[in-house]
């Protein structure tokens, strides 16, 4: 790639980009042309199963790994994609991780790790993205419209996604000035692998009345309303959060 094919290249920083809604997201993001860095933490070949979809497709994207959370990981992510790509315009944040239990039982051990994921990658991602997006840049992070709906067992996930909207919304006026927006998507349930897992039909049919469209959410819904908010039709969107549900709640 010449400098002056990375410097015409709009490219994406997916974290979670293995999983089933970023993997949705990073394939949304390169069909619309924008070449995608597939981050995972996990599994090394569901990000390359992703990036080897992308590039079938016509589309530019690499799989590199890192902890959301650790500083020091998340610069050479940075620094790959500025040098492969020429820059950075998109970040979204998917990768997080819920774990589920009534707050009387939950272990802090349990409790400590889900914040250091959500909240703390959160913070760490987005304080690279201020400081590093490109003018016409986009952060989305990601929320839950389990923060809406008050169910027994997900009091410590639901908290640390309000952590993930607070800091957001703050950080879109910080960045006054710097004709980046800053956004969070807030998805409903929705029909991946992850959240299928471990559920009876029964279960999922009645997760699925809660909208009036009467489904689930799809991977490909969110990626939609994620690549709006990065993409051009989306600029005067800015320090909002998009409840992607369907209209659960």
């Amino acid at each position: 790639m010449t400098t002056t094919e990375q410097s015409a290249t709009r490219a994406a920083i997916v974290t979670g980009g293995s999983g089933g809604i970023g993997g949705a997201v990073a394939t949304e993001l390169a069909a619309r042309g924008t070449a995608v860095v597939v981050h995972y933490s996990g599994s090394a070949q569901r990000a390359e199963k992703v990036v080897a979809s992308i590039q079938e497709a016509g589309g530019s994207a690499v799989a590199l790994p890192g902890d959301v959370a650790d500083e020091a990981a998340m610069t050479a992510l940075f620094d790959a994609a500025e040098e492969r790509f020429g820059g950075v315009d998109v970040v979204v944040n998917t990768a997080g991780i819920m774990l589920l239990a009534p707050v009387a039982e939950m272990g802090l051990d349990t409790f400590d790790r889900m914040h250091r994921v959500n909240v703390r990658g959160t913070f760490v991602v987005s304080q690279l993205a201020a400081r590093r997006l490109r003018p016409g840049g986009a952060l989305v992070n990601f929320s839950t419209s389990v923060t809406r709906l008050q169910q027994p067992t997900y009091a410590a996930y639901a908290a640390t996604k309000g952590a993930v909207e607070a800091m957001t919304l703050v950080l879109a006026r910080e960045l006054r000035g710097r004709d980046v927006t800053v956004n969070v998507v807030a998805p409903g349930p929705t029909a991946t692998p992850l959240f299928l897992e471990g559920k009876s039909e029964q279960v999922v049919d009645r997760l699925a009345a809660l909208s009036p469209l009467e489904r689930l959410g799809t991977p490909e819904d969110i990626a939609r309303a994620v690549a709006f908010l990065a993409g051009p039709d989306g600029r005067w969107v800015n320090g909002q959060v998009l409840y992607a549900n369907g209209g659960v709640a």
